[in-house]
């Protein structure tokens, strides 16, 4: 008779088959029956499909991993296999734990940016230069966020002249990627779609989780970025977030607020920087015609015993051509800035919102009509289908081979007689005709 192991001794072997031959490994799974304890110690259960797996993330690494546990999530966990004694129960002794889905995300991520940077979208050769003065400037985000109303305060705070112009789009959730993109491509054909034309874009949207961002990870968005003929500024998430549309757009922002200040120049500066070239030409002219006075003065000291007016006559001219040229140099600027002037105004009353709403309620009333014409369409050829499949019915139903001789004969439940043997002496049966019907008996078979 061999000799016997305790259970002790059996629970500790396994313990140690288990790990020298496992040891450490990386299994993926979904948490479940999470227990936090007052200790900080973590247990929970990873599953699948198939089997599940008891584990115990103790507080030291919990207090370290980048992702606490949650029922539900699913999760790549690092560890180490074991037994716990006391039970005889296999365990796995988390270390380390990771989204799963965060994994395929940064590594869609990672194979997309290589992509797109092989094909040349991401070259800084390609990008275009913003426009230093812009009148007009789109804006590519959620009409509800956050994100619009701090990019339009600092819009009018800085560039009070600046024309903003929405175009409101999902950021967030499935299929938002093509909102984004549709507005893009329509904003590179503005006349065609109906749109003000911009001179900058902005698309963006404040800060998430990478899934949040997501959509501006997606190539049909980095694509449309690419095709713009408009210079581009991606104001994605906060500093620290780097998207797709970050690396191909023109200019990144780190935050939409920063993205605002970036497209416009600043009012007060402007006035600052305008100041201190008019002081500069003041200066200057100041001090030519003190340069010109000093020598006038020097000729009247040196010509006047002998001839002033003839020694003050080249002087005097050359001071009034002097005149002349500044009062028409003045004259000329004050043209082209009151030109500017009316052609901003211009600009503005074509980009004001009364016009472009009644553009766009001029387009939703054509789409009514071509609805209601395409509806009514649509029931007629639907009332028409109606009538040609009641006449089918009619020619191929049961009521027309009635009425062509045909008849159907039935036992008491109601099934279909279709050879002699389903038929017994003595049973009764039930032959329907075109009008009416028979009961008979059977007397024999």
């Amino acid at each position: 008779m061999s000799a016997s192991l305790s259970v002790t001794r059996l629970v500790r072997r396994m313990k140690n088959l288990l790990e020298i031959e496992i040891g450490e490994v990386w299994v993926e799974g979904e948490v479940s029956n999470l227990r936090r304890q007052a200790s900080g110690h973590c247990y929970f259960t990873l599953k699948d499909e198939g089997a599940q797996v008891s584990c115990v993330l103790f507080r030291g690494h919990a207090a370290r991993a980048k992702t606490q546990p949650e029922n539900g999530m699913q999760v790549r966990v690092f560890g180490e296999v074991s037994v716990y004694e006391a039970r005889g129960q296999m365990q796995l002794i988390v270390k380390q734990v990771e989204d799963a889905g965060l994994g395929d995300l940064q590594a869609r991520f990672e194979a997309l940016k290589r992509k797109l940077d092989a094909e040349g979208l991401f070259d800084p050769s390609i990008k275009k230069a913003l426009p230093e003065f812009p009148v007009a400037v789109g804006l590519i985000t959620s009409p509800t966020s956050a994100a619009l109303q701090d990019m339009l305060n600092i819009l009018s705070r800085r560039a009070p002249w600046v024309q903003p112009v929405l175009y409101p789009v999902q950021v967030q959730g499935a299929g938002a990627e093509h909102g984004i993109a549709r507005a893009l491509e329509q904003w590179g054909e503005p006349e065609k779609h109906g749109l003000p034309e911009v001179d900058v874009l902005i698309v963006g949207r404040g800060g998430g989780s990478l899934e949040d961002l997501w959509n501006f990870n997606e190539e049909v968005v980095a694509r449309a970025i690419y095709a713009c003929p408009v210079p581009v500024v991606s104001a994605v998430g906060h500093e620290i977030d780097f998207s797709i549309a970050d690396f191909v757009a023109d200019m990144r922002a780190p935050t939409p607020s920063a993205a605002a200040e970036l497209v416009v120049p600043d009012a007060v500066d402007l006035r600052a920087r305008v100041e201190r070239l008019s002081q500069g030409l003041k200066r200057v002219v100041d001090a030519r015609l003190k340069h010109d006075e000093m020598i006038v003065r020097s000729a009247k000291r040196a010509l006047m015993p002998r001839d002033a007016e003839r020694a003050l006559r080249e002087p005097i001219m050359e001071l009034d051509r002097m005149r002349q040229e500044l009062a028409s140099a003045a004259g000329l600027e004050m043209q082209s800035m009151s030109g500017r002037v009316k052609e901003l105004t211009l600009l503005h009353a074509a980009h004001h919102p009364e016009k472009v709403m009644q553009r766009r309620s001029e387009r939703l009333d054509h789409a009514k009509v071509l609805f209601e014409m395409a509806g009514k369409s649509g029931v007629q050829q639907m009332e028409q289908r109606l009538r040609r499949l009641s006449s089918l019915v009619k020619t191929l139903g049961p009521d027309a081979t009635f009425a062509r001789g045909f008849s159907i004969t039935m036992d008491a439940e109601g099934n279909v007689i279709r050879k002699v043997e389903d038929v017994e002496a003595g049973d009764v049966l039930q032959t329907r005709l075109a009008q009416g019907s028979v009961l008979s008996e059977v007397q024999r078979r």
